[in-house]
């Protein structure tokens, strides 16, 4: 039997005799004893950070996500802007990637033409992320439309320098996210951990740094583990989805998340891993609850 089924029925038979002594299932996980199983079920050895993407459970209300998250360790909430971060506070949740200032995927700082809007947005957004206690605020490179790579490095400079003194200043950190440009974003620029990876050596800012986005990446460039070890001081987050398909990450597709996480949680990272897949199951909180234990090393 392997291991995620042991650690499954175990979960199984811990959370029914929890439920057989009367506790309610609603019951916040916070106000639980340390013992609780059940909100320890994401964080069984507290060596990855949780948190899940807004959009993917979109058809929950964010009070329920919320609650639901917590039961299983989840402490953050991916993709959600100053509109969503009352409801975060009032369940102790973080918005672990702040969005919002971006103008969307494909016009972004690699096209000159956007900079004036873009450094608009930014420039108000960052001092928000920051009173508000939060960190990472993301942004694109946005689609090639032929430019080269090194016009395409020359303009997110351009505009990202402009900003990056406000983002020091406030301690906020500009998250560029890896995006395959194969099967989701076609003409996407930023398609490479090498593209991001140089990006960021230009920019030689700790407050700028990659989305290294699991799914993507595996799709455009494969090698997964090794980018990951090479690459990880250029790293602030991780997404997560099934390959092929952006589904659960479950053993109906090809990466092997357990291996993926031993080798994030090896670099020392200390950021949040966040399941950003497109449930198939119908029961969509117990595709996150796997998803959760799967990622528990």
């Amino acid at each position: 039997m392997s291991t995620n089924l042991n650690r499954r029925s175990a979960i199984k038979g811990i959370l029914a005799g929890t439920a057989a002594m009367g506790i309610p299932s609603g019951f916040s996980a916070l106000a639980m004893p340390m013992n609780n199983t059940e909100a320890q079920l994401g964080m069984l050895k507290g060596n990855i950070n949780h948190s899940v993407s807004r959009w993917c459970f979109d058809s929950l209300d964010l009070d329920t996500l919320c609650i639901e998250a917590k039961k299983i360790g989840i402490t953050g909430i991916d993709l959600v802007g100053p509109s969503s971060w009352p409801t975060l506070k009032k369940y102790d949740l973080v918005s672990t990637m702040c969005n919002g200032a971006e103008i969307n995927l494909v016009d972004g700082f690699n096209d000159i033409k956007f900079h004036e809007t873009l450094i608009k947005n930014y420039t108000e957004m960052i001092p928000l992320v920051a009173k508000a206690g939060y960190k990472n605020l993301i942004c694109f490179s946005g689609s090639r439309r032929g430019k080269t790579d090194e016009e395409g490095w020359n303009n997110c400079v351009l505009g990202l320098q402009k900003l990056i003194p406000l983002a020091e200043k406030h301690n906020v950190i500009l998250v560029m996210e890896l995006l395959n440009s194969k099967i989701d974003h076609k003409d996407y620029q930023c398609d490479r951990t090498s593209w991001g990876v140089e990006l960021a050596k230009r920019l030689n800012s700790e407050n700028f740094k990659l989305l290294y986005d699991i799914y993507h990446m595996q799709i455009d460039e494969g090698d997964v583990i090794r980018n990951i070890r090479d690459n990880h001081q250029y790293i602030a987050h991780f997404h997560t989805a099934g390959v092929p398909g952006r589904n659960e990450i479950d053993n109906t597709q090809e990466l092997n998340y357990e291996a993926i996480m031993k080798a994030i949680a090896k670099t020392g990272f200390k950021g949040f891993v966040g399941q950003e897949f497109i449930p198939k199951n119908p029961d969509k909180l117990a595709s996150l609850k796997q998803a959760i234990a799967i990622c528990d090393i």
